[in-house]
Formats: C-alpha cells, structure tokens, sequence
C-alpha cells in the first residue's frame, strides 16, 4: 500500500491545503546511504512511492481563459511533441520495468511509467477542453533493448526538465499564462524532478552492482544514450527555427517574447539553474542530483556576458 499524499488537482480549497509533504521527504535509515546499498535502492525507490500524489486529470477544473489567454496557448508549437513524449517515456519506463528482476525497483519504475501515462493524459484532456487540435499521435515500438530505451527517456527527461523548471517559473512571473493555469501543472512539473531524481539514483545504484566488464558496456549504453539525446534536441532546434521562417504572422515570437520579457539568454539559464536547485531541495541531501545539466550550464555561463 502506498503511503499517498493527498493532494488533488481538482481541489477547490488549495489555499487550505498543505502541500509540504510533496516537496520534502527524507528516508527514515539513518547515516550515510552508500551507492548502491539495499538502503540506497530503498531510498530512492521510496522517494517515488512515499510522495506519490493521486490526482485525478478527468476532475481537473480547467480555468476560463481570455481570447488573447487562449490564441497564446494554441499557438505554442510543442504539444504534438510534449504528448509523444510522454507517450513513448510511460511505454519505455514500463517496458524496462517488467523486465526487472528487484520487484522494488520494478514497483517504483511501474509508478514512474504510471504518472507519465498521467501526464499525457493531462495534455490531453486541457487540449480537449481548451479545442486545441493534435496531429496523430505516433505509434510507439518497443525497442530491442528496453534498458537502453529506458537510458535515452532518463537521460531526455534530465534535459527537457532542467529547461522546462526555469520556463515553468519564467511563465508564471511574466503573466504570459493566468495564474490558474500555471498553479494546474505545478505538481506535474515537481513529478518530474522527482523522476529525474529517481533516474539518475537508478543508474548509479545499478552500476554500482555491476562487475567490470558489465560496467564498462552499461557505461557505454548511457554515453551514447546522452549522445543520441542532445543531438535529437538539437536537430529539433534546427527544425523549430526552419518552420518559424516560413509563418508569416510573427506571433509565435511575438509569444516567446512575451515569455521571456526581461530575460537575456544568462539570465535563463540562471533562472534554470536556481530553480533545478529548488525543486530537488526538499529531498533527502544524501540522494544524488542530476547533475549532466547543472554542470554543463554552469560551465556555459563561465563564458557568457
């Protein structure tokens, strides 16, 4: 049974509700939790089970937007993207998860894949609500070789969340979304610092347990795994500003802006930054951070004016 935080989406009376359990816990064993230690995959497995929130996407109350409120929402560019994402990271996730032999960690994985499956099901049901039109969705295969399928969402999930923390906060302090609107994603978006959480502990307790040769091929999975991520990201970039060139309204600019209004490209990135740091603060210190993102940022801005 798993020890469930009540926090649900479509409450009426957040101003009320307590949602610090969510966003702070600390495992019960004391001292040190060494990687790759039963207590270590106790810890992060239970850093998903013990925080879970059991909201409900077919109760959320979509708020009432404006005309202008609405044109902004619609003409975002990635909502075909955002929904395959989660499609193909809940399939992924599961499929890693039924091959597992430690029933912990396949339990923990299975909520992981759950909440993913959730996510889609969010996107869906605003962009239902809102009559906001997707193209179909693609038809996910099952890789041969589901751990590193599994590698390549983890490593994904770790980039597009660090970004995604810094223009959650960007949209909520530059009005470019109504307040409610913004306050509906909040928990979806701290789901997925704890899945990244989760991610990079799994990797590291996993390798841990591996012999030498083992790890050397485990470690050679995950290189190119990230390797395969930030040139897909990359190539979406390219993509994204090719078919920008060729819209003749400048509105999803004219959005953008609106988005970043006051922000230079160092001032992102910081923004980024601080809020990775904030949303991972109020987990157990002694779990391991994503750090791949952090890190090469933080090295980014030793070079930016």
């Amino acid at each position: 049974m798993l020890d469930m935080v009540r926090y649900d989406l479509g409450r009426q009376d957040s101003d009320a509700y307590d949602p610090t359990p969510y966003y702070n816990w600390s495992h019960p064993a004391k001292g040190d939790l060494a990687i790759g230690s039963d207590a270590h995959r106790d810890a992060f497995c239970r850093l998903l089970t013990d925080t879970y929130n059991p909201y409900k996407p077919a109760v959320i109350p979509w708020p009432k937007l404006s005309d202008e409120e609405l044109a902004r929402l619609a003409a975002l560019p990635f909502w075909d993207t955002a929904v395959a994402i989660e499609g193909r990271a809940s399939l992924r996730m599961q499929w890693q998860a039924d091959r597992l032999a430690d029933k912990q960690v396949a339990a923990a994985l299975s909520l992981n894949a759950a909440e993913e499956r959730r996510h889609k099901e969010v996107l869906h049901n605003m962009l239902s609500f809102y009559k906001i039109e997707l193209g179909p969705e693609p038809v996910y295969l099952p890789p041969k070789e589901p751990e590193f399928g599994f590698l390549r969402t983890g490593y994904g999930e770790c980039i597009n969340s660090f970004f995604a923390f810094g223009l959650f906060d960007m949209a909520r302090s530059s009005g470019f979304f109504p307040p409610a609107l913004v306050e509906t994603f909040e928990p979806v978006i701290q789901e997925e610092a704890r899945h990244i959480m989760f991610f990079v502990n799994y990797v590291a307790w996993r390798r841990a347990r591996l012999g030498l040769l083992p790890r050397l091929w485990f470690d050679l999975k995950c290189l190119v795994a990230i390797a395969e991520q930030f040139a897909n990201r990359i190539g979406m970039a390219i993509e994204t500003r090719r078919r920008r060139s060729k819209v003749k309204s400048n509105f999803l600019t004219a959005g953008a802006s609106s988005v970043a209004r006051g922000f230079s490209k160092k001032k992102f990135f910081q923004l980024c930054l601080s809020e990775n740091d904030r949303r991972m603060a109020g987990y157990d210190s002694r779990l391991l951070r994503p750090m791949m993102m952090p890190r090469l940022v933080g090295q980014l801005l030793r070079f930016m004016k």
